[in-house]
């Protein structure tokens, strides 16, 4: 492994590395959002359908309707995080401590059923708009949490590998909290018969979970970052620059484009892969319910075992080989996914555990890359913003969830596919709505990650090409002190 001797750490000195406790604190901030948007992508959209009883095609346009609205205040957060002042908690850490309660309490609200009279008709009317507003709410606490959270990676650490390792811990909770989701899943439908009830229950479970881990990053990260503002408040800062002029200087940075654009690509075969599985394992495989989770357990233990092996295959063989190598797994799964006939139990166990060699990478890489964006963008402008980059990252998260949702529900609707009445047996599906669900889990994601893959040939920015920029930083630091 080569020695990044180049990349010293200008604002927090090498002596003082990250230490265990700090990583784990820093690991637990995405426990929580990983959690929820677990739970919501396998299975919010199956508990509209069958447990709710709204159509398909509504229930994908709930889904949409908050991921739209994220488009408005993903970038105010992320500007908003970085203004905040605060002596006693920094920039990013308000947000996180004062967030974390709403943001459980709407979570829990969005897996309820209120009743509403009335005829069928208007009791879908009432459940649509109710779940559009928890939408709503929950969206914005999710972005009160989760944006200033990710913007805190290149505070922590100005060190290449030290930040993939740092990842690595992120998505290791990140992972492992979706693991356990799905762990609880599991348990709490085999314990509980009643269906809405499942939901109910698995939904204040992981309510708890989730606050007390964001709690836990505050106060075990609170001395870093602290620290981190410390020392950028030392340095003489640059004018502001305005707010629409932000935004073009970051559309302008090419390397930023080429991440956004593979995160995107790997973030939406997840979401798709993701949201049709429990419909591929039921409707087409003839799974039972309760063996859902198992097969989700075996896409994401997977990643999360190879999370560590990656990481470390990336400091000698650099991020995009890594890349590469993990999408090469993801589409040989995907192809067979396709291909797989409903009598092949044993093979989709094997699939899935596949798919989830790739799917690590596709976590852990394109947030790896986004810090060195960062200092690029910094050596050009004199300024850290942070918060703007990783604004446009959580959405382009959230809005990999919502359109691979909505392009799954709006597949089905067309394909003929039956809902669920509440308080009846599931329907069975004609075959055009099983041949939607195929396509849904094979092809539709891989040409998703074929895109990324010519995406991420061209990204520029190799370990030589960061350790150059640092120690250009560093010079510009040196001058101005």
């Amino acid at each position: 492994m080569s020695n990044p001797s180049p990349e010293a750490d200008f604002l927090i000195p090498k002596a003082n590395k990250l230490n265990l406790s700090t990583k784990l604190a820093y690991g637990a901030g995405d426990l929580g959002p990983a959690i929820t948007a677990n739970i919501s992508v396998f299975f919010l959209l199956i508990f509209f359908t069958n447990v709710a009883g709204i159509p398909i095609g509504l229930a994908g346009s709930i889904l949409l309707i908050g991921k739209v609205w994220d488009a408005v205040n993903d970038p105010i957060v992320g500007v908003l995080t970085d203004k905040t002042k605060s002596r006693r908690w920094g920039r990013r850490l308000p947000w996180l401590l004062y967030g974390a309660i709403p943001f459980g309490v709407f979570f829990f609200l969005q897996w309820v059923v209120p009743p509403f009279a009335g005829d069928r008709t208007a009791q879908i009317s009432g459940l649509f708009w109710y779940y559009v507003a928890i939408a709503l709410l929950s969206q914005v606490f999710y972005t009160v949490v989760n944006l200033p959270y990710t913007a805190m990676t290149p505070e922590l650490t100005q060190d290449y590998d030290e930040r993939t390792s740092l990842n690595s811990f992120r998505f290791g909770f990140s992972i492992g909290g979706s693991v356990l989701s799905l762990i609880l899943a599991q348990i709490i439908f085999a314990s509980v018969s009643d269906r809405a009830m499942q939901y109910i229950v698995l939904a204040a479970v992981c309510t708890v979970i989730c606050v007390l881990s964001l709690y836990w990053c505050v106060f075990g990260t609170r001395d870093r970052a602290l620290a981190f503002e410390a020392k950028r408040i030392e340095l003489p800062q640059p004018p502001a620059i305005p707010i629409g002029e932000q935004l073009k200087i970051v559309f302008n940075n090419r390397p930023f484009l080429y991440v956004i654009g593979i995160y995107l690509c790997s973030w939406l075969a997840v979401q798709l892969t993701a949201s049709i599985i429990p419909y591929f394992a039921v409707n087409w495989m003839g799974l039972p319910e309760s063996n859902v989770p198992t097969v989700l357990i075996g896409v994401q233990g997977t990643a999360l075992a190879m999370l560590f092996v990656w990481t470390n295959l990336s400091k000698r063989f650099g991020k995009k080989a890594v890349y590469f190598m993990g999408m090469s797994f993801w589409i040989i799964a995907q192809i067979g996914l396709f291909l797989i006939q409903p009598n092949q139990i044993a093979l989709l166990y094997v699939l899935a555990i596949m798919a989830g060699v790739g799917v690590s990478t596709a976590y852990l890489i394109p947030w790896s890359m986004i810090p060195d964006v960062i200092e690029l963008d910094e050596l050009q402008t004199g300024q850290r913003r942070e918060g703007i980059f990783y604004a446009f990252m959580v959405f382009l998260q959230k809005l990999g969830l919502a359109l691979g949702l909505f392009l799954v529900s709006q597949t089905l609707e067309k394909s003929g596919f039956k809902e669920a009445v509440v308080g009846q047996s599931l329907p069975i599906q004609p075959d055009s709505a099983l041949q939607a669900i195929r396509f849904a889990v094979g092809p539709l994601p891989m040409f998703f990650l074929i895109c990324g893959l010519v995406l991420a040939y061209f990204y520029p920015l190799t370990r030589e090409v960061h350790a150059g920029i640092l120690l250009q930083l560093k010079e510009k630091q040196d001058s101005r002190t």
